[in-house]
């Protein structure tokens, strides 16, 4: 899969009484993996919301578990856009440890104005920046 690449350990805490990653982790893995492309295109979502009153928002979210991630397991969290509209983003991600896929997903978000959380067009600087969709 090509497309964003963010590494990602896992801790403690991140595991069930199985000691296992437990599932709502890996969407705070995909988050973060989210958070490291905008960053790595420039975007720091705090400014974004400061200076053009805009955040993101997760609209939409599902999951397919393959394997278990376990304590201390080094892994490896994609993020690759697959559609690109004036409001939204579709992510494909992945969960890798290697080259073994332990969960993929389809997260949508949407871009809001942070002070009615109603739709507002993604910025047009950061679409051209946008280069992953398929």
């Amino acid at each position: 899969m090509r497309g964003f690449r963010w590494p990602v350990r896992v801790y403690y805490e991140d595991t069930d009484a199985g000691g296992v990653v437990y599932y709502a982790n890996y969407l705070r893995f995909m988050e973060r993996a989210r958070t490291e492309w905008l960053r790595s295109l420039g975007v720091e979502q705090d400014r974004l919301a400061r200076e053009q009153g805009i955040i993101f928002a997760v609209t939409e979210a599902e999951l397919r578990f393959k394997r278990p991630a376990r304590f201390n397991d080094a892994l490896e969290v994609t993020a690759r856009v697959i559609e690109r509209r004036r409001v939204s983003l579709r992510f494909a991600q992945t969960v890798l440890r290697g080259d073994e896929l332990l969960c993929e997903g389809r997260i949508q978000i949407a871009c809001l104005d942070s002070a009615v959380f109603r739709p507002r067009a993604i910025p047009k600087e950061l679409l051209k920046e946008i280069v992953d969709v398929d």
